[in-house]
């Protein structure tokens, strides 16, 4: 699977998601990385199958008296997949879409050019001020 596929999931993310009471006692499923979040003081006893985990994410996992299993394990223990939640990470977090959409300079654009620099010589003369040939 590509990797625009697999995005990485933050423990923070997780406990969020892992906090409605229509998730509590399942087992989460991420198809991807799981990543260690120092803003997130407290983990709780969370059962998770991933790919990946971090170092940091799977030891803060375990000491708080969660489960860590891959996908193996996790198809001898629920084969049809019941009491499993499946959650993603933010796909569009790549920095890459921040440069999809409309063509940029052009009106109500809010995609990032592609630009070496963001100095006074790039893209900040024609079009963009009316002193120098028009303003669009």
């Amino acid at each position: 699977m590509s990797r625009i596929n697999r995005p990485p999931m933050s423990i923070a993310r997780l406990v969020r998601k892992m906090k409605n009471p229509a998730s509590k006692d399942k087992v989460a499923v991420i198809v991807g990385t799981i990543t260690n979040d120092a803003r997130v003081l407290d983990v709780p006893a969370l059962k998770v199958c991933a790919l990946r985990l971090t170092e940091g994410a799977r030891a803060r996992i375990l000491k708080n008296g969660g489960e860590v299993m891959t996908f193996d394990q996790l198809a001898l223990r629920s084969p049809r997949g019941q009491n499993t939640v499946l959650l993603q990470g933010p796909r569009k977090g790549r920095e890459a879409v921040r440069h999809f959409g409309r063509a940029p300079g052009v009106p109500h654009s809010h995609s990032k050019p592609y630009v070496r620099s963001k100095g006074r010589k790039f893209e900040r003369a024609r079009g963009r001020r009316s002193s120098r040939g028009y303003k669009a």
